[in-house]
């Protein structure tokens, strides 16, 4: 195996094992998937339709994370929650900010469903329930169950619809990480759809998505009709951006630029608001670190102005940076590489420059 690939592979692997959880042993004994939602310092509350939630009122705008590949999180008892200090970010609450500012924090988790040894075993469930694996999930033992026969991207649309029926804010916005970024993208379909088709509130549709150190497989996929997963995203936010859905992409590894593990879906790069971080604070070797850098660096910015592009007055793009300044780098022709602050993990001092796509 090339040593690139092998370090690459390690460090999505490690990702998944990445920050401690704050999860009692029946959430990994037992199958537990959908939406939690958060409050100060990782406390939560699992979402529940027709339930009262202490962390979420339906008037608020909305922050949602989505995970990705899980290998051995299971066993580890390990979910992802918003102190990301063991992913290489800093001993914060990063949902502190935005609790802060008035919005309701939440993620979708579909862990035990993610928790394969291969990568594309994990992909697949965010498309089909009938997979390489089907929809088997893992316990804290590390043993496999027969799991539902709906995708994981059907679950997750069910719990997210369910749990915001009755939303009546007007701005949503998804965070993906990695594989999650698939899954996030084949979510705002599914919402979109059931808009068009008259079962969705026009409000449950997020205004504003961000993908985050996404991850592609390479190869046609049999369960899409022979497409890559990268060709089928495109076609999505293709058509998604003309239902005014804002798309923004940050790169923090190789893990997405390479094409050994995996598709650059470079075309799918430029037709977002899109990012190269340098987290130079991280040494060459130090991948998962960098690889889970985009989230806690998003995530944080938001807590600060928005950067500026190096020589001028005219903002980059973050957390922080206005949805119609998104918007406006989305469609046009350049895309946003770290300058300044490159050294430093905390967002405050970072400059971008740009250059041609």
């Amino acid at each position: 195996m090339h040593k690139l690939l092998l370090l690459l592979l390690l460090a999505m692997h490690s990702a998944a094992n990445a920050a401690t959880g704050v999860f009692p042993a029946s959430t990994f004994n037992n199958l537990d998937h959908g939406l939690y939602w958060f409050g100060y310092g990782d406390s939560w509350q699992k979402a529940v339709p027709g339930n009262s939630n202490a962390y979420y009122s339906p008037s608020k705008p909305t922050l949602i994370y989505v995970h990705g590949w899980q290998n051995g999180s299971s066993v580890n008892q390990n979910r992802e929650t918003f102190n990301r200090e063991d992913a290489g970010g800093p001993n914060l609450d990063l949902a502190h900010a935005w609790l802060a500012a008035g919005y309701n924090v939440g993620i979708l988790y579909w862990n035990q469903f993610a928790d394969e040894g291969e990568v594309k075993d994990a992909e697949a469930k965010i498309w089909t329930a009938s997979g390489p694996r089907a929809m088997r999930w893992r316990n804290a033992s590390g043993a496999y169950s027969s799991g539902p026969a709906q995708s994981a991207g059907d679950l997750l649309f069910q719990s997210y619809k369910d749990n915001l029926a009755g939303y009546s804010g007007n701005n949503i916005r998804l965070l993906g990480h990695s594989l999650g970024n698939q899954m996030a993208i084949v979510l705002t379909k599914k919402i979109s759809d059931a808009v068009s088709a008259g079962t969705v509130n026009s409000k449950l549709l997020p205004k504003r998505v961000a993908l985050l150190d996404p991850f592609y497989s390479n190869y046609a996929k049999s369960y899409l009709g022979n497409k890559w997963v990268g060709e089928v995203c495109r076609n999505y936010v293709s058509e998604l951006k003309t239902k005014g859905v804002i798309f923004e992409a940050y790169r923090s590894s190789g893990a997405s630029s390479t094409g050994f593990i995996g598709d650059s879906n470079s075309g799918l790069m430029n037709m977002t608001a899109f990012s190269e971080l340098k987290p130079w604070y991280f040494n060459s070797v130090q991948l998962t670190e960098k690889h889970n850098a985009a989230v806690w660096h998003y995530l944080w910015s938001f807590g600060f102005n928005p950067p500026l592009i190096t020589g001028s007055s005219n903002q980059a793009a973050s957390a922080s940076t206005s949805d119609s300044r998104i918007n406006t780098l989305m469609n046009g022709s350049q895309k946003l590489v770290h300058d300044q602050g490159a050294y430093t993990k905390e967002p405050s001092d970072d400059n971008f420059k740009q250059t041609a796509r």
